[in-house]
C-alpha cells in the first residue's frame, strides 16, 4: 500500500474519486496506486496528484525521482517542456499565486496570459493589492523590430494587435503603485523578441524564440534559484538590464 498517498489524501480530505477527477484519470486508476506502492504513474499525473494535495510528488513516490537527482547547475531546471503551450496554465496560476514581492512579464507582447488565465485582471489587482510589484515589459507596437516580426510570424493577430491587447489589460487595472509597464529600448527590441522571461521572485518561465514559430510553439524551461551565478539568475540579469534600459508606457503609474 502507499501509505504516504493514503495520509495525504486523509490530510487533506480527498476521496479517491475527487482525486482522480482533478488529475484527469479513472477513480479505478488511483486505487491502483493507493494499493501498489511499486506502482509510478506518469511524471504529468504525478504533479497533478501532488498539486492537488498540496505535497510536492516526492513525498507521494520518492522511488521516482532517485533516477533523476540533479547536481550542480542542473538543480536549477525544474522542468523542460518541448511547446510552451504544452506547459498546464495550473503552473503560471501557481507561480502567480506563491509570489509575494515581484513578478515580471517579459514576454514581446504577453499577450497569451490573458486568455490562458482565468480572471487575470482581477488576479493581478489582488496582487497588487497584497503589496506585490508587478512589472511588464512589451515590445513597441510601432517599431521596426515588431513589424518585422509581423512579417516573419505571417499570423491573422498581428504582433502589434496582440502588445495593444496587454495594454488594454492593464489599463484596466489603472493606476497602481505596485504597477510598472515598459516597451523595450529600440536598441534592445531584437533581443527581447528572441527571449522571453517570466520571473516570479525566485523561480522563472524561460522561452527562446525559434525561428520563424510563435511564442507557444516555442520550447520553455521551468527554472528555480540555487544560487547567485546559475541559469536563473542569468536570465533574470537578462530581463533586468532590458526592463532598466526600457521605456515607460502610458499604463506604468
Amino acid at each position: 500500500m502507499n501509505s504516504a498517498l493514503r495520509s495525504a489524501m486523509q490530510s487533506a480530505n480527498v476521496s479517491p474519486r475527487r482525486l482522480a477527477a482533478r488529475v484527469g484519470v479513472s477513480g479505478k486508476t488511483v486505487e491502483r496506486w493507493l494499493a501498489d506502492a511499486e506502482l509510478i504513474p506518469h511524471a504529468r499525473n504525478r504533479e497533478d496528484a501532488g498539486r492537488a494535495l498540496g505535497v510536492d510528488e516526492e513525498m507521494l513516490w520518492p522511488k521516482a525521482v532517485k533516477g533523476r537527482i540533479k547536481t550542480g547547475g542542473d538543480r536549477e531546471i525544474i522542468r523542460s517542456y518541448p511547446y510552451r503551450s504544452s506547459c498546464p496554465s495550473t503552473v503560471w496560476a501557481g507561480l502567480v499565486e506563491k509570489s509575494a514581492t515581484d513578478i515580471l512579464f517579459a514576454g514581446y507582447t504577453n499577450y497569451f496570459l490573458w486568455i490562458d488565465q482565468p480572471v487575470f485582471v482581477s488576479t493581478l489587482r489582488r496582487k497588487l493589492d497584497s503589496g506585490c510589484r508587478v512589472r511588464f515589459l512589451l515590445g513597441d507596437p510601432d517599431g521596426e523590430v515588431t513589424r518585422s516580426r509581423e512579417q516573419i510570424e505571417d499570423v491573422a493577430l498581428a504582433v502589434s494587435t496582440r502588445i495593444r491587447i496587454t495594454l488594454e489589460h492593464l489599463g484596466k487595472l489603472g493606476s497602481h503603485e505596485n504597477l510598472q509597464a515598459r516597451f523595450s529600448a529600440a536598441a534592445d527590441a531584437t533581443n527581447h523578441v528572441s527571449l522571453s522571461v517570466f520571473r516570479f521572485d525566485d523561480e522563472a518561465l524561460v522561452t527562446p524564440h525559434l525561428a520563424r514559430l510563435v511564442g507557444h510553439d516555442s520550447p520553455l524551461l521551468h527554472l528555480r534559484r540555487f544560487g547567485d551565478s546559475g541559469m536563473f539568475a542569468r536570465f533574470a540579469d537578462h530581463a533586468e538590464e532590458l526592463w532598466s534600459r526600457g521605456v515607460p508606457t502610458t499604463a506604468e503609474a
